[in-house]
C-alpha cells in the first residue's frame, strides 16, 4: 500500500511539473511606435524604422517564452539616401531577395535582473545562433526589452570585409509590445 501511494505521488508530481511548462504564457505584440533598433559603428551607423512580431512572455514560465521578431530591411535609415539604397543592393542586405532580417528565439533564461534570449538570428538568408542580453519591465498590459549586443557582418555575408566599415556593428535596441 506505501509504495502504491508513493508511486501515485511520484506520477501526480511528474504530470503537475509536466503541465506546468505546457501552461501558456501571455501573448503579446510588438507595438507599432516607441522601438528602436539601432546600429553603430565608426561608419556608417543608424536604425532600421520597422519592427513587427510576436512575443510569448512569462516571467515564471521561461520555458514557454518565444520571440519571433522580423526587421524590415527597406526601413534603414544612416542619414544619407544614398547609403540606405546601396544597402539594400545585393552586396549588402540584398532586400530584393532578403527583405526581412529576422529573429527567432530556442531559449530564455534568467541571470539576476537580465534575460538571455538565445535563438536563430537570419540575415540575409544566413541564420546564426545568437544569444541576446535584455532587461524587462512591464507597465499594465506593455512590456518592454531593451539591450545591447554585436553582430559580426561578415558572417552573414553584409558588404565585404574592408578597412572603411568595420566587421563588428554594435546593435542597440527597444522592443516594447503589448498585451494581445
Amino acid at each position: 500500500m506505501k509504495k502504491t501511494i508513493l508511486s501515485l505521488t511520484y506520477i501526480g508530481l511528474l504530470t503537475l511539473s509536466t503541465s506546468i511548462a505546457l501552461i501558456p504564457s501571455d501573448h503579446f505584440e510588438v507595438s507599432a511606435k516607441g522601438h528602436s533598433i539601432d546600429f553603430k559603428s565608426k561608419d556608417p551607423s543608424g536604425s532600421f524604422d520597422k519592427i513587427s512580431g510576436d512575443i510569448d512572455f512569462d516571467e515564471k514560465n521561461l520555458d514557454a517564452c518565444k520571440f519571433n521578431l522580423k526587421i524590415e530591411v527597406s526601413s534603414i535609415n544612416t542619414g544619407n539616401g544614398m547609403m540606405n539604397k546601396k544597402a539594400q543592393t545585393e552586396e549588402w542586405f540584398d532586400a530584393k531577395k532578403h527583405p526581412d532580417i529576422k529573429f527567432k528565439s530556442t531559449k530564455v533564461e534568467k541571470k539576476e535582473s537580465e534575460y538571455s534570449i538565445t535563438g536563430d538570428l537570419t540575415i540575409k538568408g544566413i541564420t546564426k545562433s545568437y544569444t541576446i542580453p535584455a532587461t524587462y519591465s512591464k507597465s499594465g498590459g506593455k512590456i518592454t526589452f531593451k539591450g545591447k549586443f554585436n553582430v559580426d557582418r561578415i558572417e552573414f555575408k553584409v558588404g565585404k570585409k574592408s578597412e572603411a566599415v568595420p566587421d563588428i556593428m554594435k546593435v542597440s535596441f527597444v522592443v516594447p509590445a503589448d498585451k494581445k
